[in-house]
């Protein structure tokens, strides 16, 4: 069973990961662009077209990684404030094997349950 010192520090060693990974995505991005301005202005529409999935597939990862990056800089805060590990909705502790298996999660099992269903019902 992890404490919460080893929790925070592997919320450290993530968050220093996903940024990476964003710069990443960022320089490729950059690349892309880069190498498109130097083809001619009136390419091909299937290579627009693949252009255009890649962006899209680019811009969804991306927006992946800065959501789970909020999330571990939320959970980050709440180490600091000294409210890790307690649920942002109901105030009870989150189960320790769910922070060990999701270190960023604000929100224990019921809470979590409870806000699945009402945005699967929201739907």
């Amino acid at each position: 069973m992890a404490d919460l010192t080893e929790l925070y520090e592997r919320l450290k060693k993530e968050k220093a990961q996903l940024l990476g990974r964003l710069e990443q995505l960022k320089a490729r991005g950059q690349l892309a662009i880069g190498e498109r301005r130097e083809g001619s202005p009136f390419g091909k529409r299937e290579e627009a077209a693949n252009e255009t999935l890649e962006l899209e597939k680019r811009l969804g990862l991306e927006g992946r990684l800065r959501s789970t990056l909020a999330e571990i800089e939320h959970a980050l805060q709440k180490y600091e404030a000294g409210t890790y590990g307690t649920c942002d909705s109901c105030g009870q502790p989150i189960e320790q094997a769910r922070l060990e298996a999701l270190p960023q999660a604000n929100l224990c099992l019921s809470c979590k349950a409870r806000q699945a269903k009402d945005a699967k019902g929201a739907r």
